[in-house]
C-alpha cells in the first residue's frame, strides 16, 4: 500500500513547540490552509484546512522559522487518530504526519531573506556545515529563481 501526501499551504496560527511527557520528544501540531486549484464556474475559490503533526527536528524547524501566514510545503503521510470528546463520543481525525518540510516561498513577506536556508531540517540539501549537496535538492529546484 502507498500513503504519500504532499501539500502546500499557509499556517493558520503560530506553531507552538511541545514535548512528550515520557522522553521529552519535541512535537508540534499546526493547521494549514490549502486553496483548491480549481474553481467551479460561478463559485469562489475554496480553501481546505488540514492538521499537520511534526516530530523532533522537523517540529523544531517549523516553530523556529515559520509563523502564522508562512507558506509551507509538507511531504508526509495521512493517519487517522481516534479520540473521545467531552460527551464521551468517539471521534476520528485525519492528520498529515510530516516527514519533510520545506519553505513554500523564498522570501518573507517583508522581502527580508534572513539567514534561513529553504531546505528540510533533515539535512537533505544542506549539511550541518552549510555545504550544498546538489544531488539531494528538491526536484525542480532552481537556485537562481
Amino acid at each position: 500500500m502507498l500513503n504519500i501526501t504532499i501539500m502546500t499551504g499557509r499556517l493558520v496560527d503560530n506553531p507552538e513547540l511541545r514535548y512528550t511527557n515520557n522522553n521529552e520528544t519535541p512535537v508540534t501540531t499546526c493547521r494549514i490552509a490549502v486553496r483548491r486549484d480549481y474553481v467551479k464556474k460561478g463559485d469562489e475559490n475554496t480553501t481546505d484546512f488540514f492538521d499537520v503533526v511534526a516530530w523532533r527536528a522537523t517540529a523544531e524547524f517549523i516553530c523556529k522559522y515559520m509563523k502564522k501566514g508562512s507558506m509551507i510545503q509538507v511531504v508526509g503521510h495521512l493517519e487517522n487518530r481516534k479520540w473521545t470528546d467531552k460527551h464521551e463520543q468517539t471521534r476520528v481525525t485525519a492528520e498529515l504526519i510530516a516527514d519533510k518540510v520545506y519553505f513554500g516561498e523564498s522570501k518573507s513577506k517583508d522581502g527580508n531573506d534572513g539567514d534561513i536556508d529553504p531546505f528540510d531540517v533533515s539535512g537533505n540539501a544542506v549539511s550541518a556545515t552549510g555545504t550544498l549537496n546538489a544531488s539531494k535538492l528538491p526536484p525542480g529546484f532552481d537556485p537562481f529563481s
